[in-house]
Parts: structure tokens; C-alpha cells; sequence
């Protein structure tokens, strides 16, 4: 199946754009999308922590994704 993967702050500078597209067997959960990516770039797993969001709500790791899924990935925020 395809997902679009939406990346923001820090996430889009490792990987160098706005979206990924990748293509991954199906019933895929957010644990084996994450290992994936910190394969790809490795850079994502040297953050303290990586949030991902399906369907604009936060997902646990075991949370199975579907082809049409709106996916996000959310790095830590920093301020003050």
C-alpha cells in the first residue's frame, strides 16, 4: 500500500521535504513505519522523541495503517 507522510519542523530538514511517499505491505503499524524510517534516515532516531499522528490523533505504536491514512510525523517542540 502507499502512505504520504506529512513531515514538520525538524523532521522535514533530516529527510529534505515537506511529504514522503513510501510504499509498504499491508497492515504496516506505526512501530514498523517508525523502524523503517530510522532506517532510511537514520537521523530521525537520534531525536529524544518522534510522535506520529493518523487521522489528526496521536497513534500508539501498535496502531495498524491503512492506505488512505493522513499520516504526520511530529518532533519534540522546543521554546519558552
Amino acid at each position: 500500500m502507499k502512505l504520504t507522510i506529512a513531515l514538520f519542523g525538524i523532521t522535514r530538514d533530516i529527510v529534505g521535504r515537506p511529504a514522503l511517499e513510501l510504499t509498504v505491505p499491508a497492515g504496516q503499524s506505526v512501530q514498523q513505519l517508525l523502524a523503517e524510517l530510522h532506517q532510511s534516515f537514520p537521523a530521525l532516531g537520534q531525536l529524544r522523541s518522534l510522535a506520529v499522528a493518523v487521522n489528526n490523533e496521536y497513534a500508539q505504536p501498535e496502531t495498524e495503517l491503512q492506505e488512505r491514512d493522513e499520516i504526520a510525523l511530529i518532533p519534540p517542540v522546543s521554546g519558552g
